[in-house]
């Protein structure tokens, strides 16, 4: 039996965090250490992408299903759980359930493994002027003209920038190529297409 198959049965064919039934996923809790079926659980897509900050946090989401999946038999779920509770720890209902929690020692080890539980909720993304996310590979659009520093560039409104890369340690700045030279743009000075 893959490991798929044996999500599927253990939780029944449902997210194990939210109970959603569409769209499900295998997830390998970090950090990855063959656990096998054991260091997996199936997740929905919006459980994924809070998990890996790909997307806002949305509080009221965490907080209908937190308080149950705390209490999961799973190891790998308490452990997204306790994760998770701590992402939103300046919240009364997490503050709450943290308390509550029972997390076998090994289970704690793992985890506070990846340092996760030590940020919080929330998170920074690259936007554009609409307050859009933009995403690695997306296509922008110039909403101002510019000049390009050092060179003789004038990019014009309008102008598509393709393939744009994501500046790691600034979200107020992308890269791209406009006349086939790559420069650093502005966030504010683009919306995505």
């Amino acid at each position: 039996m893959t490991t798929e198959q044996q999500l599927q049965q253990r939780s029944g064919n449902q997210c194990e965090l939210s109970g959603e039934t569409g769209n499900l996923t295998s997830y390998e809790v970090p950090p990855a250490i063959n656990r096998g079926a054991d260091g997996f659980i199936l997740i929905s897509e919006k459980c994924l992408n809070q998990i890996e900050k790909k997307e806002e946090p949305d509080a009221a989401f965490w907080e209908n299903i937190l308080p149950t999946s705390m209490w999961s038999e799973v190891s790998a779920v308490k452990v997204v759980s306790w994760r998770m509770l701590n992402r939103f720890r300046n919240e009364s209902w997490a503050a709450d359930a943290l308390d509550m929690m029972y997390i076998e020692d090994d289970q704690l080890e793992w985890a506070k493994a990846t340092g996760d539980h030590t940020g919080d909720a929330s998170v920074q993304f690259h936007k554009d002027s609409n307050g859009n996310i933009l995403q690695q590979g997306d296509t922008v659009t110039l909403i101002k003209d510019l000049d390009v520093k050092g060179s003789t560039i004038n990019a014009k409104v309008g102008t598509a920038v393709r393939n744009i890369r994501l500046v790691h340690d600034n979200t107020e700045q992308i890269e791209g190529k406009i006349d086939g030279q790559l420069i650093v743009i502005l966030t504010k000075y683009v919306k995505k297409q």
